[in-house]
Parts: C-alpha cells; structure tokens; sequence
C-alpha cells in the first residue's frame, strides 16, 4: 500500500529545464579552455526519456559554445536564451514606458531583501516573469516540469510559479528546492523514478525557440 501511495503521489513530468553554467559547470573553470567534452554526462542527458530544454540567462553564442565544447549540444530540444527573452531590435522597447532601472545588487544587499524582483526593461533569472516567459515560449505546464538550477533565488522563483525543482550543488534541501543533488551526475542515483517510465513525453512547441538541436536518443 506504501508503494502504491508513492507512486500516486509522485509527479508525471513532461520536460526537464536545466540551467546552463549552474548545472553543468561552474563559472570558475572558464574561460572556454578549461572546459572538457564530458562522456557521462552525455550519457545521462541521452538516457532520460523527456524533453529537455536549456534555460539561461547568458547569450546564445555562450550557449551554443559551453554546450559544444562539453559534447551535449545535441542533448536538447531547444535552448531558451537572452535574446529569447530580450527584444533584438531595441527600437522595439518603449523605454518611456518601462520601470526605472533596479539595482539588482544593492537591493540584495538589504537585511532583509525581498525575494520578489520588479520587472526591469532586460528580462532575466531570477524574475519571475523570465521564468514564467520561458514556459509560455515553450508551452510547458509548471506542474509537469522539473527545473534544475543551482541559485536558491531561482529556485525560489520556479516554486512560486509552481516547478518542480531541483537544487544543484548541495545534498540539503534549501527552501523551494523539492529536491538536493551534490552534482548533476548524481542524479541516476538521487531520482532513479525519473527512469521509471515506459513512453517518452512528446511536448509541442509554438514557435522556434533561440536554437533548435534533434534530439538522439
């Protein structure tokens, strides 16, 4: 009966979105000539029956090239990124219109600095509206998708708007994380159920996103 209320309770998901540098690598081994092609990672990314989608608020050249360089660029469906995001005509922005330019890093500097960002003219992590932008570019249900990252503000972010999420970096369960990975290599071992599926999802999207790759698994 145990079991039987697990598997009732546990989520079906339809897509993985993953962070690209918090997830993957960290921003102490760039620049690009540290990086190494890294088999089992691909191995993992390939074996997991799902669409996954890259999520980032770095530009796409940086993208295509962390994920080349690291031999997984062939891994995803679709890459959400800054110029996803962003207009690139900037004549297309009424800056007349948008809000005053916020001081991301003296606002986190406050005792207590509230968690909820206002909307600014360049959309990016940890908004919640970029978050909200990318599941309404790739038409995915928050409920029936699994978000890893590695910021606690992220992923706070993510839970508000009702993600599964994962929190990369740590073995601690920090607040709005449903679940704690020391590295995404471990993830076989910390969510085996995500295994435990018999038909891969098939998820529509309406439009193109920043980068399209063919997925081969």
């Amino acid at each position: 009966m145990a079991n039987e209320n697990r598997e009732a309770q546990r989520p079906k998901y339809d897509c993985l979105l993953f962070d690209l540098d918090d997830t993957f690598f960290v921003h102490g081994k760039l620049p690009y000539e540290k990086l190494k092609p890294d088999p089992v990672l691909r191995n993992l990314l390939l074996s997991l029956p799902y669409k996954k989608l890259i999520f980032t608020s770095a530009d796409k050249i940086h993208a295509l090239k962390a994920l080349g360089i690291l031999g997984i660029e062939d891994c995803f469906e679709g890459i959400i990124c800054f110029e996803t995001l962003n207009a690139i005509n900037k004549s297309t922005v009424n800056y007349a219109k948008s809000p005053k330019i916020f001081d991301i890093i003296g606002h986190f500097a406050q005792p207590n600095p509230s968690a909820v960002l206002p909307k600014t003219p360049v959309v990016c992590k940890p908004s919640e509206y970029a978050i909200e932008s990318a599941l309404k570019i790739a038409n995915l249900n928050p409920q029936t998708t699994l978000f890893f990252e590695d910021s606690v503000r992220n992923i706070q972010s993510g839970k508000r708007l009702g993600l599964h999420t994962v929190q990369v970096g740590t073995s601690q369960n920090l607040k709005g994380a449903d679940y704690a990975i020391e590295t995404i290599h471990n993830l076989r071992e910390a969510l085996p159920e995500l295994w435990e599926v018999d038909i891969k999802s098939e998820a529509t999207y309406p439009g193109k996103l920043a980068v399209e790759t063919q997925v081969t698994a």
